[in-house]
């Protein structure tokens, strides 16, 4: 894929991974709701610009569900179960991504084991993956910063949430850009 593509709302889709409360209780916090409010701002634009999402969840009966303030976002799309680390290595997930959509834009967690790895599952089916560094996260800040070196050699795009939706926006105008340009104040 090539690295210095640009994000383009016709040719994305979001993926939310596993942001769910028990996973999300043993994250350091102020780390954890500058993750939150990025997802929350991706999902927010991603309606307002009509990008599809669809949201996975790792073996919700332990970890729990996906948090109310993104899950609010995602209706009336049910998540992906698994308990597989790489999203693509279940079915289901593979069915619901969008094939005219060639871009994927991962966000949640954890970096170093579910962003990474399905990341890089992307990018052997041939999608054209970014990741925004400010909107994943791990439990241990040196996994996240060996996941995102180890992404950037891959060739995978590592990138911000405003890069992602001012990309899809394009252009400063219009009601979209106005209401996009509050959330991220």
């Amino acid at each position: 894929m090539n690295p210095t593509a640009i994000c383009q709302r016709v040719e994305s889709q979001l993926v939310i991974v596993d942001v769910q409360e028990r996973l999300c209780s043993s994250m350091e916090q102020q780390a954890l709701g500058i993750t939150i409010r990025n997802c929350t701002i991706l999902l927010q634009a991603a309606k307002l610009l009509a990008v599809p999402a669809l949201y996975t969840e790792q073996y919700s009966k332990g970890l729990g569900a996906t948090l109310p303030e993104l899950a609010q976002w995602l209706q009336p799309a049910t998540p992906v179960e698994k308990t597989s680390f790489s999203c693509c290595e279940e079915s289901d997930f593979c069915v619901r991504l969008d094939d005219t959509r060639p871009q994927v834009v991962l966000a949640g967690m954890e970096s170093h084991i579910c962003i990474l790895q399905t990341a890089l599952q992307l990018q052997e089916m041939g999608r054209c993956v970014f990741v925004p560094e400010d909107a994943v996260l791990s439990r241990n800040p040196a996994s996240k910063a060996n996941a995102m070196h180890r992404l950037r050699q891959a060739g995978i795009i590592v990138t911000n949430t405003e890069s992602v939706v001012f990309e899809w926006l394009r252009v400063a105008e219009g009601d979209a850009f106005r209401q996009i340009s509050r959330l991220i104040r």
